[in-house]
């Protein structure tokens, strides 16, 4: 072919060769992302650094790939932040980072480093500017620990959680002067002895899942937030001599094993205190039993190291918590609180949450506990409350209250005017107490500051009323009037009669319970606003005609006698609604169609699919989702059982006859015979 002619072919040509040029010559290209100048090599199956990225990239991530070795030296010297979670990596070469002068943050979470860990120190020793270093779930113990951080000076950030440290010592952290962040959960430790005396700096410790018995001669003064959660911690008693304040602003020691309120510095800016799930229990009243005439008031707690001197906390006095004056939120959720001591309440004049489920509570004094005027969460439910104490004067201080919960306790009765008093009250929850509700014409039934029923009135503010099991039987027609609810639980209050009260909150009500309430023929087609509903548990044979008009989210019809949701409903619930409750009910097999629309329709979540039954002719129980329907006519709805059980005993009568006959042909003629062919006379 003449040379001229190839012309017009290689123009043509021309612009895909530019196209697919740069992917042949870059190979690794395909597999980073590059915006600006950080390159994302995440999931890239990668085996090694790419090396032919742009040198100025000051970000490199190659999480989720199958890296075993980071080989010397790194090519790009303006790397600021590389990132090699969940690799394989086992070590880094010594001189890998020779030219990285920039590099400060450094991710290697979920490795292999506990193989090649004194290689890896050498390599890490050469980053002068390294500020935050992740080594999370690398499978180091003490040694292997304390050996990659050696000389690591400028270090402000680092991880440590999910690894095998069990005892750390003065030496652990000794170099890390610059340290303000330690995240040490998920290990196995069980001491820390001396270990954070060398980072004055340090404001944020994660010590949670982990099995410390105790933390004493507690003096980290610059601590701001301290985790020790989900540990094994019996005491936290901090050093009670000291004179300066301590920083410190957030402690959790939620799930432990503390027996007594934890010691306080004396002066602190402590705003919360997490001590739910532990075993917290106030014991001055035993000072004054004389039953207990030789209890000792003192414990100490001895050190090993004789040059530590000995820590001793006085258990009986109730006054010796601490500076709790800043305290804005108290978790003591779980616990085995009976009582609190004398001015405990009045020491935290900004408390703002108090979080009191599940204790042993019987009496609650609103008066004499002098609470704060900052109140804005309330929470005493599930503890053993038969009376709530209060007169006027006190409930006016409560302006701020938001959050009321008093489920789960013995209540009868309740201080006159509670709610009319408090102008802020948002939610109030008084479920499975025995709770009446005001008539129309009664106000209050009060006497002496007490009402053995309540109302509502004047509560303009009020959103979410929750009075599950409260035995109620008939809600009067005006309970709710001028309220502006949105959230109404009266689930579990078998017998109730109170569409006529409810019928007030059309305009506002959003979420409704009416679960185990025997509803059945409840109108709701006035509540547009609706988005949630609950009626399971009612004995329904049929889905209330008015949810059709409603635009629900969320339907519960659990535990009813539903046998169908006719094909129309489905179809225009569908669209509708995001989650649907359905389990319980005794549907039937060859009436599905309504779990199709709703399996098919992609918006919908049907919680518990797998659990959905159905009964077929003969009462046997299948999955829906897993029954056949060969057995059922898809037109009529209608088993063929019925037509099976008509057509097989003729046929089996019919292969019988024909089955004798052909094996005995002996006795067709004998019985022809014996009737038709007698003897003559002649």
């Amino acid at each position: 072919m003449p040379v001229h002619r190839l012309t017009p072919l290689l123009l043509c040509l021309l612009p895909m060769w530019r196209i697919l040029t740069p992917v042949s010559s870059h190979p690794q290209h395909s597999r980073c992302q590059l915006i600006q100048r950080t390159a994302l090599c995440n999931n890239g199956k990668l085996s090694f650094v790419p090396k032919e990225l742009p040198d100025n990239i000051e970000e490199l991530q190659l999480n989720y790939n199958h890296i075993h070795t980071l080989h010397s030296p790194l090519l790009y010297p303006s790397i600021k932040t590389l990132s090699l979670a969940c690799n394989s990596l086992e070590k880094l070469e010594s001189n890998t980072f020779q030219d990285s002068k920039f590099l400060d943050s450094l991710n290697l979470a979920n490795n292999n480093l506990h193989i090649g860990y004194q290689e890896s120190s050498r390599a890490l020793k050469t980053l002068p500017r390294l500020r935050a270093l992740d080594l999370s779930e690398n499978k180091l113990d003490d040694e292997m620990a304390a050996t990659l951080l050696q000389n690591l000076t400028s270090l402000e950030y680092l991880n440590l959680s999910g690894n095998l440290l069990q005892r750390l010592d003065e030496t652990s952290f000794r170099d890390l002067h610059k340290l303000k962040e330690l995240d040490l959960q998920r290990n196995i430790m069980f001491e820390i002895d001396g270990a954070f005396d060398s980072n004055p700096k340090l404001k944020r410790l994660n010590l949670a899942f982990n099995y410390l018995p105790c933390l004493i001669d507690f003096h980290m003064t610059q601590l701001v937030v301290l985790n020790a959660s989900h540990n094994f911690i019996e005491w936290f008693i901090s050093t009670q001599d000291l004179n300066d304040t301590f920083q410190l602003e957030t402690l959790d020691l939620s799930d432990n094993k503390l027996l007594f309120f934890p010691f306080l510095p004396n002066q602190s800016h402590l705003r919360n205190l997490y001590l739910s799930h532990n075993s917290i229990r106030f014991y001055e009243h035993l000072t004054d039993n004389t039953t207990f005439l030789n209890l000792t008031t003192t414990v100490e707690f001895y050190n090993l190291k004789t040059y530590m001197s000995n820590v001793t906390a006085k258990l009986w006095d109730e006054s010796l918590h601490g500076d709790i004056s800043s305290l804005e939120i108290l978790d003591l959720r779980g616990n085995q609180v009976e009582y609190f001591p004398r001015g405990f309440i009045h020491k935290m004049p900004a408390l703002s949450r108090l979080r009191m489920c599940t204790n042993c509570l019987e009496t609650l004094n609103l008066t004499s506990e002098q609470f704060s005027g900052s109140l804005y969460e309330l929470d005493f439910s599930n503890n053993r409350l038969n009376q709530i104490v209060a007169d006027e004067n006190t409930l006016t201080t409560f302006d701020n209250l938001t959050y009321l919960n008093l489920s789960l306790n013995d209540l009868e009765w309740l201080p006159s005017g509670l709610f009319s008093s408090l102008p802020s009250l948002r939610s109030v929850d008084l479920s499975y107490n025995n709770i009446d509700i005001c008539p129309p014409d009664k106000a209050e039934t009060s006497t002496n500051n007490i009402s053995f029923c309540v109302d509502w009135k004047n509560v303009i503010s009020l959103r979410q009323l929750y009075l599950k099991g409260c035995n109620l039987e008939r809600v009067p027609s005006s309970a709710f009037a001028g309220l502006p609810l949105t959230h109404l639980e009266l689930s579990d209050n078998p017998g109730l009669i109170a569409q006529e009260s409810i019928q007030s909150l059309s305009r506002t009500l959003q979420h409704l319970g009416l679960g185990n309430t025997h509803i059945q023929d409840f109108d709701f087609s006035h509540f547009q606003s609706l988005k949630s509903l609950n009626i399971s548990r009612n004995s329904l044979d049929h889905l209330p005609p008015s949810l059709l008009n409603l635009h629900l989210k969320v339907l519960d019809v659990r535990d009813n006698r539903l046998s169908n949701i006719p094909s129309g409903h489905a179809k225009t619930l569908a669209p509708k609604l995001h989650t649907v409750f359905l389990t319980g009910n005794p549907f039937n097999c060859c009436q599905t169609e309504w779990f199709r629309t709703f399996e098919t329709t992609k918006t919908i979540n049907m919680v518990g699919q797998s659990d959905i039954e159905c009964k077929d002719l003969f009462q046997t129980t299948h999955r829906v989702e897993h029954f056949q329907s060969f057995l059922c006519l898809e037109e009529s709805a209608e088993s063929v059982f019925w037509y099976i059980l008509l057509i097989v005993p003729f046929s089996f009568l019919g292969i019988s006859v024909i089955v004798l006959l052909t094996f005995k042909p002996k006795i067709l003629k004998k019985s022809i015979k014996k009737k038709y062919l007698k003897p003559t006379t002649y």
